[in-house]
C-alpha cells in the first residue's frame, strides 16, 4: 500500500470541513461509517481512505466504550473531517475524563511483548501506525478531542506497521 499522491489527483486547493454528531452507542458506528463512505471519491487515495476509515472506527468505538462508558447514550460524540490538499484530519470530540494518550501509548509499547494477543490498547497502537499525527487533548470547553491527521505523501504510514 503506497502513501504517495500526485497533486493532480486533488480536486480543490482549499480546506473543506464536514461534521457529524451521533449518540453514544456502538450502533451509531454504522452511521459514522456511512457518513465517511461519502468521502471515498473526494480526492483521498483509496489505500489512505481505507486506513483512515479503520482509524475512525477505532477512535469512535474507543469514545463509546471508554470515554463515555459512564455517560448516558444521548451524550453526543461529534466528528469532523477536514480535507486539505495534502492530507486530512479527523477529529472526534467526547465528554469523558481526561486521558494521557501519549503516555499510555509509550507505556504500552515499552511493556508489551512482541505479538501480544491482549486486546488492551491495541487500538491506540493501530491508530498511531495509521496516522501521521495522533493526539488526544482536553479542550477549554471540557471536551476531549482525538485528532487523527494523515498526510497523503507520508511514506512512514502503512497498515503493515500496525500492531
Amino acid at each position: 500500500m503506497g502513501c504517495n499522491l500526485s497533486g493532480a489527483e486533488i480536486q480543490s486547493e482549499e480546506k473543506r470541513v464536514f461534521a457529524l454528531k451521533v449518540d453514544t452507542t456502538l450502533e451509531a458506528l454504522g452511521e459514522v461509517l456511512t457518513w465517511f463512505e461519502s468521502f471515498r471519491n473526494a480526492g483521498i487515495p483509496d489505500p489512505i481512505w481505507l486506513e483512515c476509515q479503520l482509524a475512525l472506527a477505532e477512535g469512535f468505538t474507543n469514545a463509546v466504550r471508554h470515554a463515555h462508558r459512564a455517560l448516558p447514550p444521548s451524550t453526543p460524540i461529534e466528528i469532523e473531517l477536514v480535507l486539505l490538499p495534502q492530507g486530512l484530519e479527523l477529529r472526534i470530540w467526547d465528554q469523558g475524563q481526561e486521558f494521557d494518550l501519549e503516555g499510555f501509548a509509550q507505556n504500552l509499547a515499552a511493556n508489551r511483548p512482541p505479538n501480544a494477543e491482549s486486546e488492551g490498547g491495541r487500538g491506540i497502537l493501530l491508530m498511531k501506525a495509521l496516522s501521521t499525527h495522533l493526539s488526544y487533548t482536553r479542550q477549554a470547553d471540557g471536551r476531549n478531542c482525538l485528532l487523527i491527521s494523515r498526510r497523503f505523501d507520508d511514506p512512514g504510514c502503512t497498515s503493515q506497521q500496525a500492531v
